[in-house]
């Protein structure tokens, strides 16, 4: 297909007799599904017109495409058509500048800055953004005018507060002891109002000391004074469209949630935010639920995006992080070699011994505990047991678990990994998760497709959902339908999109034709294709035999069928 798919668009399409789960909650059922100029016709006995492509379903679901509203594809969306990972895993649209960080608006003087906050906070390479990005934008409405091209998948883009506060601010927006003024507040809430006139689905902020730039800075917006926020949201409010996202570290859980409360309600508009659940406060997430649900209750439109499995490190020495990653002699050694001549340094005899013999677990770091770190195989196992951990292995072996690390990781050429599952694992397991899926206040998100391109890989999050929560676990299983109209009809709803999410007539086309027994998510690989040869983790799943997007079919069998029909999607339509 060409890329200009237009023409395709309108052509009849008849997914004939798979089992319909229409992302609407209702019950699956065998039926029939027309498509035509990018809607959705029909869905039942449809009888196909002449000339109509007709695809055998039978035996397969017929689903929505996953609308993914946690993404951060900022600066790879500017460069490239094709959105992968997410758009490998069913994603049909997904929904970038989350967490506050973002590229416009930009003063060109804060290129660098703002790349340094995308490279730190999201672990995308520096190099990459700084050789892929064109600038060819300052205001917010450039940047989408920037984004707005043919892609695989549609896109949309919000106002992160970070670009806005050094665009409003200067240099004092990243200072931390300096408060704007009341014209500087008024300026940013103006430059959202006018993001949010220009499309953008909304405004998103971080208040997480996670969150730093490469030079170890904070954020910029972590400590925005409760004055601030309120000024934006009411700038939100006055644009009279528009979401607010927030990601937080709840340490003072009731305060920082009535802040959140003052931000929607001074905004007038839905708000969402990040929660899962931390080793450190592990039943936080519970109080803040129940908050939720008190919000909702008092008349606010509150939602908690809640990730589908442990957001988990993939550790390795090829890796950005491995569990030898603080240790004195490895760091000497990592800092001066690039990958290839690493890895033969580190299978000289000497070399291991120099680093296994100064080795102990960073305080702290759990990353580099080894009851905490799980092996990782082709088929990864998301939800592993005391048994699969590096500790239980190497003493199944006989062996110190540092030294069978060791040896582990550097198999396979350096490019063996292990998987250590960080946030949402307080307890061993993914029930906290199933909970947290289950309640009525949450969808889901987080996936954070994009980012964290050198230890993190959870675009397969929609994926997840089908495999591991609707087929494979073999306790608190989740409905299907329950499950579809989660992750497409709500999170699009979230955001303010109300065109899409069901396989409704007069609806957006977007469908996934799925072989839900073959479905199967496979161990990230990293590839060397950003900009400057930067490296980046993706990962593939198969089981996904057509994806459509607007009526066009973009992925077979798991292959991009080389159309482009996904578009900039603005302001909610």
């Amino acid at each position: 297909m060409s890329a200009d798919a237009s023409a395709d668009a309108s052509a009849d399409v008849v997914v004939r007799g798979g089992t319909v789960v229409d992302g609407t909650g209702a019950a699956p059922r065998t039926a029939d599904v027309h498509v035509a100029g990018g809607r959705i016709v029909a869905v039942g006995r449809v009888d196909a017109p002449a000339g109509a492509r007709v695809i055998d379903a039978d035996g397969a679901l017929v689903l929505p495409g996953w609308v993914d509203i946690h993404a951060h594809y900022d600066g790879q969306a500017t460069w490239d058509a094709t959105l992968a990972p997410s758009s490998w895993q069913g994603v049909t649209t997904v929904v970038m500048s989350n967490c506050g960080v973002g590229f416009a608006p930009v003063h060109p003087e804060h290129h660098g800055r703002l790349v340094e906050l995308m490279e730190g906070v999201e672990d995308i390479p520096g190099t990459a953004l700084h050789e892929g990005l064109p600038w060819t934008w300052e205001s917010f409405a450039e940047y989408l005018d920037a984004l707005d091209f043919p892609h695989d998948i549609d896109l949309a883009a919000q106002a992160p507060h970070s670009a806005i506060r050094l665009f409003a601010m200067g240099e004092r927006g990243s200072v931390h002891t300096e408060e704007p003024t009341a014209a500087e507040v008024g300026a940013m809430a103006a430059l959202v109002r006018d993001a949010i006139a220009a499309g953008a689905l909304g405004f998103s902020t971080s208040r997480t000391r996670n969150h730093r730039a490469s030079t170890g800075e904070y954020i910029p917006s972590l400590t925005a004074t409760p004055a601030e926020l309120i000024g934006i949201a009411e700038g939100v409010g006055a644009a009279g469209a528009g979401v607010l996202q927030v990601v937080s570290d709840f340490f003072d859980a009731p305060s920082e949630f009535d802040l959140l409360e003052a931000m929607a309600r001074a905004a007038g508009r839905p708000l969402s935010f990040s929660l899962a659940q931390n080793s450190i406060q592990p039943d936080t997430w519970r109080e803040l639920l129940r908050r939720t649900e008190a919000a909702n209750a008092a008349g606010l439109t509150v939602r908690a995006q809640v990730a589908t499995r442990a957001i988990g490190l993939v550790l390795g020495f090829e890796c950005t992080l491995n569990p030898f990653s603080l240790n004195p002699e490895y760091r000497r050694l990592a800092a001066k070699l690039p990958f290839a001549e690493r890895i033969a340094a580190l299978a000289d005899p000497a070399v291991r011994e120099r680093i296994l013999a100064v080795h102990e677990p960073a305080k702290g770091r759990s990353f580099t505990r080894f009851d905490l770190i799980y092996r990782f195989d082709a088929v990864p196992d998301y939800e592993p047991g005391p048994a699969d951990s590096v500790a239980a292995m190497a003493a199944a072996a006989g062996v110190d678990p540092a030294a069978w690390c060791y040896d582990h990781l550097l198999a396979a050429g350096g490019r063996t990994m292990l998987y250590h599952p960080s946030l949402n694992w307080a307890g061993g397991d993914l029930d906290a998760v199933g909970e947290m899926l289950s309640h009525p206040y949450t969808v889901p998100g987080l996936g954070d497709g994009g980012a964290h391109v050198g230890t993190i890989c959870d675009g397969s999050f929609p994926t997840f959902l089908l495999t591991h929560w609707v087929r494979d676990r073999t306790h608190g299983r989740l409905e299907l339908a329950d499950v579809v109209r989660r992750q497409c009809r709500e999170t699009a709803r979230t955001v303010g999109l109300t065109d899409r999410g069901a396989l409704l007539p007069g609806l957006r086309a977007d469908v996934n034709v799925v072989d839900l027994d073959a479905l199967t998510i496979h161990r990230p690989e990293f590839a060397y294709d950003l900009p400057a040869g930067g490296k980046r983790l993706l990962q593939k799943a198969t089981g996904y035999r057509h994806t459509f997007v607007a009526g066009v079919e973009t992925y077979r069998d798991g292959e991009h069928t080389g159309a482009l029909a996904g578009r900039l999607v603005r302001g909610g339509h």
